[in-house]
């Protein structure tokens, strides 16, 4: 096609220059351009002189007429400007004109012989054209006259003319040659002639002559550029192309249109005369400009026609080119999605995993179906254009109908896959729904065994009836029965694949132990039913009994004596025979009650599997339909302003959730069917992943809200549309905090129902872990609405607990303590118990609704572990405790809803102070060693160097023995010496003190049988009394030193206090009974 359409251009353009050249050549041939090049602009200063001129005058022959006006500077005129301007004037007139011959008039009237005779020579010797008549007026004194007729005939030789030269006295003369009429006034004619006019005309009509062979110039080289621009690839590329060309053709439209009223315009100048006076006429020269021009404008009109010519061949070729990218832009659009939509089907997964998914996968082969019908249809209407095109364009090659074939047979063949997955879905729904029916007869039988009481089967009528219950049920199984494996294979061959098939292999699994189920049971029911009757046996008697003489007491004796064993043995071996079947029965109870049990945890197992799959789809179905949705540009124009670009906001961690159960969760779920009792260790094995749902849960409110504010909106309304959902988004928006606490309903199940199994354990871990995680999303949701508080809450370590209670503040200003503002009235404060801090907030209002409804809390005191005690019991309420700080200047009384939750509360803050004040004595304790261990060393640097300085004496000794004497001093001074050192038992007392321990006191409480009491004031009181006055560094500065110091804000005891002893500053953390009134005591109470 390529080649067709460069071969049709080639023609076409050489046609347009042929024309062009042609309209070049004319307008050189009517503006005389080959013979006389010159123009008046390139003499215009020469042509304003006027000392020669064109009157537009003829002869009486139609000679033209040049006339020489009176010009005193005649002489001062260069040979060349005379020539040009003679050259230019000679070649106005037309070729046939000039032809005939010029007249020439020469006006001397005022001048001298000597003028006349140069303008002759000049003349004579400078004349381009040719000469008719030269008449002169010659001068008109008498002396110049005379000197003109003699010198004239003397020197006539000298001029070299061809032509006659008329010498003449007067205007007179020169009427009887030339007419008035073709004379101007200036010679006594009647023509009105304007230099200055006749100059612009003619700078007009050369100039509209250029503009004219410029124009078929640009013409010329536009239309070869058109003709040279290759053809795009791309329907934009040729679009945007047939654009700009028509913008230059337009453009060139406009130029041409200009010229052409460049040339009306000329034409309008020329005719102004008549227009004016229409008695008046243009003289011979204004007629043939006239005609120049009209010649101008037909060749001008020429040229655009030819153009125009060209460009509707042109122009043809672009749309044709157009048309024919834009058929293979929709055809390769067209084959795309058809590819896509083919692999889409081909790939298309046949067979669901359980009905909703099948269903689901309907619903998505239907929404395929509706794309494909549109795709169909455009591949229709596109057929319909190929072969359009084909028969409409003659330059259409066989591509075009190549394609239209391939999209025929593409458009055939779909449907026919789309119809056979339909039908293989079909058949799958069809296949899930008899499994299903197996399963809930199964569950059904299930439920049937379970609930049988096994009490009422030991007597013979609730065995009876219990059997004729299960054989009605039997009787309904018949159907199922007769479907067996090998016709599910041979039946549903096609849809059958390897997960199906485990599926199938299942069912019919779970089918056949239930009837296994229901025989042991049938059988065990049969054994039941039987009447227990002992037979009696009629024994008549025998003559020879009757006959038989008495016998005698000794064989009487022994008669009875057997008589008697025989029935001590029959006695004992009905016990035995009665024993035997009680055992046997309380066996058969025993394992109809573990049978049932499995039953029960098979059909827990399977009730976490199946609604873990529907969850898995739910789950997908969501991300599919909806967060996949809001980046289809497709779907862009319907998303509203506020939903863009939240996808995260609204879904959260979602597609983390979903791909978590997909593939591993639901996996290893699976791996426990057949020991439902061991499902916990998959739990425990997973439950840091399932920290997951903390986040989505924090994301929740953002996710509601936002919710809310586009919840109408018409993005939600076709998703669900499309999906076939009869909820909304928000439904299953809440589907993963419903599942989330769906586990420890489950667990609870399995772990009633296998109580005492191997995994039990297991199971009551993981819930415990699952309950763990719930309470820990649920803190966090309450943590995360606190409001006011200016620290980093990640700062105060792990939340514990949080609730709301009721609080009264107590403070002591001085030695003056007053309720604050004289507050009776309880203040209601929520209450967040962190490892390093409490802190007491204000429960704000509930507003919104759904997870927007969670209240807010906004911050009010804070108080710090390290500087806090409590009083486990308060007067007046056992549901109250007491916190309080600062030598017990502030004093919080806390009442709690019940008093188990007060236990909870007082439990957990006394093990965190507890496990405070540990830490903190292993570090004054380590502290301590470390100080002993050191002052240890340098006391025995110092007994070193005591034993030394003595073995010294000693050899002092031997050496002068009678110098030295027991008694001297030096002596006493020695032993002295050797007194000062530390003995081995002070040592020993020393290692005591690093390790003395510090117990905690006990003691009874009225309303608990047995309290604590830990305070740091008795901790160093006990050290106090295990340790002596001479302890070396173990002293109250020391202790103040390690973990006790005033940076603690820990409170003293108000006893020691009182008593003014020197004691460590410490915190009474636990105080459980009432202390003793004191009159500062009693100020302190609170009821």
């Amino acid at each position: 096609m390529e080649m067709v359409w460069v071969k049709m251009e080639k023609d076409v353009v050489h046609e347009l220059l042929r024309r062009l050249n042609s309209v070049s050549q004319n307008v050189d041939e009517i503006m005389q351009q080959e013979t006389s090049p010159l123009c008046a602009a390139d003499i215009i200063s020469e042509l304003k002189k006027k000392f020669a001129f064109l009157s537009g005058g003829r002869g009486q022959d139609g000679s033209p007429i040049i006339i020489f006006p009176e010009f005193p500077s005649f002489g001062e005129i260069g040979d060349q400007e005379f020539h040009n301007v003679l050259t230019y004037l000679t070649s106005v007139p037309s070729l046939s004109a000039a032809g005939v011959g010029f007249i020439l008039v020469i006006d001397r009237r005022q001048d001298r012989w000597a003028c006349v005779k140069g303008t002759l020579l000049r003349i004579s010797g400078h004349f381009p054209g040719n000469l008719r008549l030269v008449l002169v007026l010659r001068p008109s004194t008498l002396l110049q006259r005379t000197l003109s007729d003699v010198l004239f005939k003397l020197h006539r030789d000298d001029f070299k003319m061809k032509v006659p030269v008329i010498m003449l006295s007067s205007v007179a003369e020169l009427h009887t040659y030339i007419e008035q009429s073709q004379l101007t006034q200036e010679l006594g004619g009647t023509q009105q002639y304007c230099h200055k006019t006749w100059i612009s005309h003619r700078t007009d009509i050369e100039g509209f002559a250029v503009l004219v062979k410029r124009m078929a110039q640009r013409l010329q080289a536009f239309g070869r550029e058109l003709a040279e621009t290759d053809l795009p690839n791309s329907p934009l590329a040729t679009s945007n192309l047939l654009n700009t060309h028509c913008s230059k053709r337009e453009s060139m439209k406009e130029e041409i249109a200009g010229a052409l009223g460049q040339g009306r315009k000329i034409l309008e100048n020329i005719r102004e005369p008549v227009r004016r006076d229409p008695d008046s006429s243009l003289n011979p020269d204004q007629l043939e400009n006239l005609a120049t021009v009209h010649r101008l404008l037909s060749q001008l009109n020429e040229s655009s026609t030819a153009f125009d010519d060209f460009w509707v061949q042109h122009h043809n070729k672009l749309e044709m080119c157009l048309r024919l990218r834009q058929f293979e832009h929709n055809f390769q659009q067209v084959w795309e999605e058809l590819a896509q939509a083919t692999t889409r089907v081909t790939t298309f997964s046949h067979v669901g995993m359980s009905p909703t998914h099948t269903e689901h996968l309907l619903r998505e082969l239907s929404s395929q179906e509706e794309k494909a019908c549109e795709l169909l249809d455009r591949l229709r209407a596109l057929v319909v254009e190929g072969e359009g095109l084909v028969d409409s364009c003659e330059f259409a090659d066989d591509s075009v109908k190549v394609k239209c074939c391939e999209l025929q047979r593409a458009g055939e063949k779909l449907p026919q896959q789309l119809q056979t997955k339909k039908d293989l879905l079909l058949q799958a729904m069809e296949l899930h729904q008899r499994l299903q029916s197996v399963c809930k007869w199964c569950e059904d039988g299930i439920y049937l065994l379970a609930a049988q009481p096994l009490d009422r089967c030991q007597s013979q009528e609730g065995a009876e009836s219990a059997l004729q219950e299960l054989e009605g049920y039997l009787e309904t199984a018949n159907e199922r029965q007769e479907w067996d494996m090998d016709m599910v294979w041979r039946e549903y061959e096609s849809v059958l694949n390897e997960e199906l098939k485990e599926q199938v292999k299942r069912v019919f699994e779970k089918r056949t132990m239930l009837q296994e189920m229901f025989e042991k049971r049938r059988v065990s029911l049969k054994k039941l039913a039987a009447k227990q009757t002992r037979p009696v046996q009629p024994v008549a008697p025998t003559p020879e009994a009757i006959k038989s003489p008495p016998s005698s007491p000794a064989l009487r004796n022994r008669e009875k004596s057997c008589a008697n064993k025989e029935s001590e043995g029959s006695s004992d071996h009905n016990e035995v025979c009665s024993e035997q079947n009680g055992g046997s029965s309380r066996t058969a109870s025993v394992s109809d009650e573990e049978e049932n049990l499995a039953v029960l945890r098979r059909h827990v197992m399977n009730e976490l599997l199946e609604t873990e799959r529907a969850y898995v789809e739910e789950l997908l179905c969501v991300l599919q339909g909806y967060a996949a949705e809001m980046e289809n540009p497709a779907m862009a124009p319907i998303i509203p302003t506020v939903l863009q670009n939240k996808k995260d906001v609204l879904f959260g961690n979602m597609q983390e959730i979903y791909h978590f159960h997909k593939t591993t969760f639901l996996r290893e779920l699976e791996t426990y069917t057949d020991c439902p009792e061991l499902v916990g260790r998959c739990f425990l094995e997973r439950m840091g992943d399932l920290q997951i749902y903390e986040k989505y849960c924090h994301n929740k409110p953002r996710s509601e809200s936002l919710w809310r504010q586009c919840s109408d909106c018409a993005f939600f309304q076709e998703c669900q549309k499309k999906l076939e959902h009869k909820l909304g988004l928000d439904s299953y928006l809440l589907k993963p905090v419903q599942r989330i606490t769906k586990y420890q309903l489950l667990l609870k199940e399995l772990i009633k129902y296998s109580k005492g199994r191997e995994g039990s354990v297991e199971l009551q871990a993981a819930l415990s872990s699952l309950l763990g995680i719930l309470k820990a999303v649920n803190d966090s949701m309450h943590l995360i609405a606190i409001t006011g508080y200016e620290g980093n809450l990640g700062d105060l370590g792990r939340l514990l607990m949080q609730g709301s209670f009721s609080v009264w503040a107590e403070h002591k200003r001085g030695h003056v303590k007053m309720m604050e503002l004289a507050r009776f009235k309880p203040m209601q404060r929520h209450l967040f118990l962190h490892e390093k801090a409490l802190l007491f907030c204000k429960r704000r209002e509930e507003s919104g609704e759904g997870y927007e409804k969670a209240p807010s809390y906004s911050f009010k005191q804070e108080l710090s572990m390290r500087a806090i005690g409590i009083t486990e019991h308060a007067k007046g309420d056992n549901k109250k405790f007491e916190i309080w700080s600062s030598s017990r200047d502030e004093v919080y009384t806390v009442q709690a809803a019940s008093e188990e939750i007060k236990t909870i509360w007082v439990r957990e803050i006394r093990k965190l102070l507890t496990g405070q004040l540990e830490a903190c004595r292993e570090a004054s304790q380590q502290r301590a060693t470390d100080q002993l261990t050191s002052e240890n060393n340098s006391l025995d640097r110092l007994i070193r160097d005591g034993q030394s300085s003595m073995r010294n004496t000693e050899m002092e000794k031997k050496e002068d023995e009678s110098s030295n004497e027991p008694g001297s001093p030096d002596g006493k001074k020695a032993e002295k010496a050797m007194g000062t050192f530390p003995s081995n038992e002070t040592k020993a007392k020393r290692q005591e003190i690093k390790s003395d321990p510090t117990p905690l006191e006990t003691g009874p409480h009225p309303h608990f049988g047995g309290v604590r009491r830990l305070s740091t004031s008795s901790l160093f009181q006990n050290r106090r009394r295990g340790w002596n006055k001479g302890s070396l560094s173990l002293d109250a500065s020391v202790e103040q030193d390690g973990y006790f110091s005033a940076e603690d804000h820990v409170t003293s005891d108000p006893e020691e206090e009182r008593e003014k002893k020197p004691a460590v500053e410490g915190a009474e953390f636990v105080r459980t009974d009432e202390e003793p009134k004191q009159p500062a005591e009693s100020e302190d109470g609170h009821d």
